[in-house]
């Protein structure tokens, strides 16, 4: 799990932009999932999980070097970095590149427990993105509640 530390290839500006609405303060970019969440550290030490899966930002550690420790541990493997669930990601075939991630055809956020949710390689910049424009989208929207899902093609540039 040690090559999801290594990200400085990936621009947090970017990463971010659509999470701008969750996480408005300026973070550095620590650590990723394979599935797409992001470990960011603030100017103050402490690292956040962006769990992008259900819009959420939660203190993880209060340093950095608290956070690297405690992800070297076996439950933090399985709990942040989801290690299980990315051994069988791997044994059916699914190999994200430095700038991929393992994406879901359903949103996690909407998928049914229980229910088939494909799996898929994805670009790391435009899952994210997409999955910060949904969640703001649905904030406001009471846990259970139905929505209505349009996909609107962009306009053309002229």
């Amino acid at each position: 799990m040690s090559e999801y530390h290594a990200v400085e290839h990936l621009d947090v500006e970017r990463l971010l932009s659509e999470w701008r609405w969750l996480c408005p303060q300026r973070m550095e970019l620590v650590a990723r999932t394979p599935f797409a969440d992001l470990f960011l550290r603030n100017d103050s030490g402490e690292v956040f999980l962006l769990n992008t899966a259900v819009g959420t930002l939660t203190e993880v550690a209060a340093s950095e070097a608290a956070f690297r420790e405690a992800a070297e541990t076996r439950g933090k493997r399985r709990d942040w970095f989801a290690e299980p669930n990315f051994q069988v990601a791997l044994e059916r075939g699914l190999h994200p590149t430095s700038s991929q991630c393992i994406g879901f055809s359903i949103p996690t956020v909407f998928a049914k427990s229980g229910t088939s949710n494909k799996p898929y390689i994805a670009d790391v910049y435009e899952y994210i993105s997409f999955l910060g424009n949904l969640h703001r989208q649905i904030a406001s929207v009471p846990d259970g509640a139905k929505v209505e899902i349009r996909v609107v093609p962009p306009r053309p540039v002229s």
